[in-house]
């Protein structure tokens, strides 16, 4: 196969609606930044694009929440998404914007060139309507549920559970997103890419052509969505908010924002053209292009299926050579949800462990969501840091500077004749950049981190054996071979590491010493080179790589979550409502009495009942009591209970039930007894307040 000239690598454009969490720096950004970063470490032409999707109905919606316009929600977004993103280190050549005038224009003249060509379907259909907000319920001003899988909070556009792609018609009982009515069905113009008119080429394209080298995933769902029969998708939308429809008489219309986002790639890297001063149309249309989208698996359908037919209908573009997308990551067993604010935010993230953006990286790389859903835990993310980047990759180079510092002044040494175990050594070395490049070119990047760790581990296992601190004393000449050996693995380490860990690289490489001379090294120069770092090259002092994370700030998180899990429990907490008024006579009936309970059993056949004996201090009677499971039978006897003797009796399973127990909840939505204030068989005060 002949190797591509250049490369465009597009990560997926972030909804510009909250801020970016780690799901979607594991499913997305981090490995599209690994890759890019290793493809220009070996001195590829690539351009790495992304930006703000400013469009469609979530901007709307939560600009309607907060009052304000969604130009408002937009720039506040886009500010803060493009910020986290250079601090975090994701390496864009260019990160625009959907509402920029570049992108408007593009997309409109895309649209043009489609509907000249006679690539789209004009027509009337019913769509649903909302009679009180006199609107049209495109995407997500629509929910219902899901006719695939049942989930009852589908969405207009797409089924979040199963990742089903959706039209709001689709959808069983739906409801407006805006006012709660049920919608009607109005009748309105739009127009339609045919996909099924495409359907043909995209069985030969990717499922008979070379798309199996696909990650499974993907080419699985792209495979289900094509046998299952290609229908037409509307491309434009009834809404006030987004790109105005190119055509006359299309007046109230908006492109749908699946056709202009990802248009949004090609208008981005105009916009970096017009900057440095190239020329953008190489990059997405010379055949020797090879264009890579990483997204999340819930982007398969539009950039597998929608975008490639829309770029073989316009018909001067290159199609995609592959679309990593990977799964989705859980935080501590649940999945992440933005509305629950069950997140771990990358501002928030940056803010509470400054400049350790390399941890966060390595965890999510080293943990990444590639074949399956994974789950994020801040222990884990504890133990990758202290156990693998603190205690293997900063031991071994804290060990080789001190050392080097120690016994040479902080000067590389002459080798004198290498062992087998040196030439072993040096050999492996040498051996690393292709198995970590093989790894990143088939994008299994979990795999690619973890070599870069074992040529740490091969470093600390290399010092251990040859004990340089024993020899010094004894070998001063093979003490240095020893050393030479050692550092030119930390050399290595300061250039491989580049992808995964860019800021720690850049610290390493000042350590080192190597920003310049003959100790500047290349990806290619680790296996060509005999030597890496040169006798006599200059290294710096010692500094700490990477630091301990304590338990404390682990803890800090945890609580952190917890907290926002108890926020959202309590704001959607279901409280009846309160009952008719009664009067103080009606109330005056009740005749409640403080008894205890002398024997308990579990019903037999149920998972709720308990048969009690409770004396009420009038008699000894059976009470029938719904808690069996939050109590034991056995840690109820002997409890003082409120009961409410003169309730008319009841047959449960058989059993006469004379009485009720009084129950309420407490704060943390357990069960608790009614507890009484006054002696055992005494009458209930009438100041009890009853739950």
């Amino acid at each position: 196969m002949n190797q591509p000239k250049r490369y465009t690598i597009t990560a997926a454009l972030p909804y510009t609606n909250g801020a970016i969490h780690i799901g979607h720096l594991a499913g997305v950004y981090v490995p599209a930044d690994i890759y890019t970063r290793y493809l220009r470490l070996i001195g590829k032409d690539v351009i790495f694009i992304c930006g703000s999707d400013e469009h469609g109905v979530p901007i709307t919606i939560k600009a309607k929440k907060e009052g304000v316009t969604p130009q408002d929600i937009v720039d506040k977004y886009h500010g803060i998404i493009k910020t986290s993103f250079e601090d975090f280190g994701i390496s864009f050549d260019n990160y625009s914007r959907t509402t920029a005038k570049v992108h408007h224009e593009t997309a409109q003249e895309f649209f043009k060139t489609l509907y000249d060509k006679g690539e789209f379907i004009e027509e009337i259909t019913e769509q649903l309507y909302d009679e009180e907000a006199d609107q049209f319920l495109a995407d997500r001003f629509v929910t219902g549920t899901c006719p695939k899988c049942g989930n009852e909070e589908a969405y207009g556009d797409q089924c979040e559970k199963c990742g089903s792609s959706l039209n709001a018609t689709d959808l069983i009982n739906p409801k407006s997103a805006i006012s709660g009515n049920v919608p009607t069905l109005k009748e309105t113009k739009h127009w339609f890419l045919p996909l099924d008119k495409h359907e043909e080429f995209l069985r030969e394209w990717i499922l008979k052509g070379h798309k199996k080298d696909w990650k499974s995933n993907v080419y699985g769902q792209v495979k289900s969505w094509i046998d299952d029969g290609l229908r037409p998708r509307a491309v434009t939308r009834d809404l006030d908010w987004g790109i105005p429809v190119p055509l006359k008489g299309a007046d109230g219309k908006v492109l749908y924002v699946w056709f202009d986002a990802p248009i949004g790639y090609i208008s981005s890297t105009k916009e970096w053209a017009e900057r440095v001063g190239k020329d953008w149309e190489p990059y997405w249309r010379d055949k020797d292009t090879k264009l890579v989208h990483f997204i999340g698996k819930d982007n398969i359908v539009f950039h597998c299926i929608i975008f490639p037919a829309m770029l073989k209908a316009e018909g001067s573009y290159v199609l995609p050579d592959n679309v990593p997308a990977n799964e989705f990551l859980n935080l501590e067993g649940n999945k992440l949800s933005t509305s629950k604010n069950w997140a771990v935010w990358l501002p928030e993230y940056l803010e509470d462990f400054p400049n350790q953006q390399d941890v966060l990286r390595y965890a999510l790389t080293a943990n990444a969501p590639e074949t399956k859903d994974n789950d994020f835990t801040w222990k884990d993310f504890q133990a990758r840091n202290n156990n693998e980047l603190v205690a293997i990759f900063g031991n071994f180079i804290n060990r080789v500077v001190v050392l080097t510092d120690k016994y040479y002044d902080g000067v590389a040494p002459e080798p004198s004749e290498f062992s087998a175990v040196d030439q072993e050594t040096l050999a492996a070395v040498k051996a690393y950049p292709d198995v970590i490049a093989s790894s990143i070119e088939r994008y299994r990047f979990r795999e690619a981190s973890q070599e870069l760790i074992n040529l740490a581990r091969l470093g600390n296992k290399y010092l251990a054996d040859e004990e340089p601190w024993k020899l010094v004393k004894t070998d001063e000449a093979r003490t240095k071979t020893i050393m030479f050996v050692a550092l030119q693995i930390a050399s290595a380490l300061a250039t491989l590491s580049e992808p995964f860990l860019p800021f720690t690289a850049d610290k390493l490489k000042h350590i080192l010493n190597i920003h310049s001379g003959e100790a500047k090294n290349s990806w290619t120069d680790i296996s060509s080179k005999t030597v890496i770092l040169p006798t006599g090259h200059k290294i710096g002092k010692a500094e700490l790589l990477f630091s301990k994370i304590e338990d404390e700030a682990i803890q800090a998180q945890l609580d952190k979550l917890m907290a926002s899990k108890l926020a959202n429990e309590a704001a959607n907490k279901k409280v009846e409502p309160q009952k008719e008024t009664i009067s103080f006579e009606d109330f005056s009936k009740l005749d409640l009495r403080v008894g205890t309970i002398i024997e308990a059993k579990k019903m037999p056949k149920t998972n709720k009942l308990l048969v009690l004996k409770v004396d009420t201090g009038i008699d000894v009677r059976t009470i029938v009591s719904g808690i069996a499971e939050s109590f034991t039978a056995e840690e109820i006897i002997g409890k003082r209970v409120t009961v409410l003797v003169n309730l008319a009796p009841r047959t449960l399973r058989g059993v006469e039930s004379q009485g009720m127990i009084l129950m309420t909840e407490s704060e943390d939505g357990k069960l608790v007894f009614v507890n009484p204030d006054t002696a055992t068989k005494s009458k209930v005060p009438n100041g009890l307040q009853i739950s």
